[in-house]
C-alpha cells in the first residue's frame, strides 16, 4: 500500500456520504478515508462502513462516527482534508462548517455532480428538488405514471436510507408490499417506496449504487431517479426534472446542493401555487428564469383529499406529518395542516408535553417543529416512540398525512383519518408533454444513427 495517503474524512447521513466513497474513493490507493462522520439520521453513528463494501484497501472497514466528534478526529488523525457530503441545508450552514474546519488545520471541499454521476445503459429520467418537503414524491409518481401509460417498463431507484445492516443493504429490490416487512423498512423508506409498490413500480435502494443500476437496468425500459433530502442525482440524467415550493421562496438559490439542481435542471416543476401567495409563485418563477432560462417551467399544485373529511370539523386534532419535511425540510406546516383547516378542524393539539425518548429528543433538536408530529420511525425504537406519543395525546382525532397508511405499522388508540395527495399539473406545459417530447427526440436520434 502507497505510503503518504492523504488522510480524509468524510461528512455524511447515510446517503451521499457512502455514494462519493464508492464512486470516488474506494480503489483510490492516493486516499485514506479515515473516518464517515454522521448527523441529521438519528442512531446512526457507531457503527462502520463494511469491510465487504469498502474493499480491499479497508480490511476492517470504515467507522462511522457522530458529527460532534469532527474536530477532535481531526487532530487527533491528523486529517488533511474534509469533504461534506449531505444536503438541505442553508450554504450558511456549509460555510460555518467550513470556518471550523479550515481552523482546525483541514482542507473543506465537496464533490461535484458530474464526477459522481454513473452512466447508465438505459434512458434515465431524473427528479430532484431545491427542498425537503418541495413535492418531489408525488412529482415522480406522476412522472411514473405517464411512462407507464406510454407503455415503458419504469424501475425507480430511490436515493439511499440505509440505516440497518449496511451490507445487507447494498442492493434492495421491492416488488411486493412484503419485501417491505422483509427489509424490515423504516417509516420514511415506506413512505417512498410504498406508493411506487401499489402503483406497479418496481424500486430499487441500498448502498452500492453501481451495482444497484446494473440489476435494475436487466429489467427496465426506463430508470426514473427519485431523489431525496435535495441531493443531486447518482446517475447522469438524460431528462434533469427539479422541483420548487412557493412557500419558501428564494431557497431555490440559497440551499445546498438544491441551487445546483435547479442549475442542471431540464423541466422545473413549481409545484403547491393554489395554496401559495401569488407573489411568491411570481418571485421563484423569476428566480428560475434566471437561474436557467432555458428550462421549461411547469405549474402544479397539490391538493389535499380526505376520504372521511367530515370527521374533521369541529374536533381538536393531532396532526402527523411526513418527517423529514418538518425537520431538515424547514416546513411550518405540511398536508395535514391543510386538510384541517380546509375541513374546519377546531384546534390543533400541542403533541409536545405527550412525547417519549426519541420523539422528544426530535423536539430538542428541531424546536421549530411547533403543535405538529412528525412521523419519525428510523428503527423500531422510534416507531414504538412515535405509537406511545401519539396513543398518549389528548385530542378527538388524529388526522394522518404521511405517504403511507400509519395504521399498518402501528395501533392508534383513537379515531383517525388519512390526507391524500397527487400532483395536479396547472395549464401547459405538463409532465405529458415533456415526457412525449422528450422519448419522441429519442427515437429521431436513433433513426438519423
Amino acid at each position: 500500500m502507497k505510503k503518504n495517503r492523504k488522510r480524509v474524512i468524510i461528512m455524511g447521513a447515510a446517503g451521499r456520504d457512502f455514494h462519493n466513497f464508492n464512486t470516488l474513493y474506494r480503489d483510490n490507493k492516493d486516499v485514506e478515508i479515515v473516518a464517515f462522520t454522521a448527523t441529521q439520521i438519528p442512531d446512526i453513528e457507531g457503527r462502520k462502513y463494511p469491510a465487504v463494501l469498502a474493499g480491499k484497501l479497508y480490511p476492517k472497514g470504515i467507522p462511522i462516527y457522530d458529527e460532534s466528534k469532527l474536530l477532535d478526529l481531526i487532530a487527533k488523525h491528523k486529517i488533511e482534508e474534509v469533504i461534506f457530503s449531505y444536503s438541505d441545508v442553508p450554504y450558511e450552514y456549509v460555510m460555518d462548517k467550513a470556518a471550523y474546519i479550515m481552523a482546525a488545520g483541514a482542507r473543506f471541499s465537496v464533490e461535484g455532480a458530474a464526477p459522481t454521476m454513473i452512466k447508465s445503459k438505459k434512458p434515465v429520467v431524473a427528479v430532484c428538488a431545491v427542498r425537503t418537503g418541495c413535492g418531489k414524491s408525488q412529482t415522480t409518481r406522476k412522472v411514473a405514471e405517464v411512462l407507464q401509460e406510454m407503455g415503458k417498463k419504469v424501475v425507480a431507484i430511490r436515493h439511499p436510507m440505509p440505516y440497518g445492516d449496511l451490507a445487507k443493504q447494498a442492493c434492495q429490490r421491492f416488488a411486493t408490499l412484503k419485501d417491505l416487512d422483509k427489509h424490515k423498512c423504516t417509516i420514511e423508506e415506506r413512505e417512498e417506496y410504498e406508493p411506487h409498490i401499489v402503483s406497479g413500480v418496481i424500486v430499487y435502494a441500498g448502498v452500492d449504487y453501481e451495482m444497484i443500476i446494473r440489476e435494475a437496468e436487466k429489467e427496465a425500459d426506463v430508470i426514473l431517479w427519485d431523489g431525496g433530502n435535495n441531493d443531486m442525482s447518482f446517475y447522469k440524467p438524460d431528462l434533469m426534472i427539479t422541483v420548487a415550493d412557493p412557500h419558501r421562496p428564494g431557497h431555490e438559490l440559497t440551499y445546498y446542493p438544491g441551487q445546483a439542481n435547479l442549475l442542471m435542471s431540464d423541466v422545473v416543476v413549481i409545484n403547491k401555487v393554489e395554496s401559495a401567495d401569488a407573489e411568491d409563485v411570481s418571485e421563484v418563477r423569476n428566480n428560475i428564469r434566471m437561474a436557467c432560462p432555458k428550462a421549461t417551467i411547469i405549474e402544479a399544485a397539490s391538493p389535499v383529499q380526505v376520504d372521511d373529511y367530515e370527521k374533521i370539523r369541529g374536533k381538536r386534532v393531532l396532526v402527523v406529518e411526513d418527517g423529514p419535511t418538518l425537520t431538515h425540510g424547514e416546513m411550518p406546516y405540511g398536508a395535514g395542516v391543510v386538510a384541517a383547516e380546509k375541513y374546519g378542524a377546531g384546534e390543533l393539539v400541542d403533541p409536545r408535553p405527550y412525547t417519549v425518548r426519541s420523539i422528544t429528543k426530535t423536539f430538542e433538536k428541531y424546536p421549530g417543529i411547533g403543535v405538529l408530529l412528525p412521523a419519525m420511525g428510523y428503527g423500531n425504537q422510534q416507531v414504538k416512540d412515535l405509537q406511545a406519543t401519539i396513543n398518549k395525546v389528548d385530542c378527538d382525532l388524529v388526522i394522518v398525512a404521511t405517504p403511507i397508511d400509519l395504521t399498518r405499522l402501528i395501533k392508534i388508540n383513537k379515531p383517525s383519518v388519512r390526507v391524500f395527495y397527487s400532483l395536479q399539473e396547472i395549464g401547459s406545459p405538463d409532465l405529458t408533454s415533456v415526457l412525449h417530447g422528450f422519448f419522441s427526440k429519442g427515437k429521431k436520434k436513433a433513426k438519423k444513427k
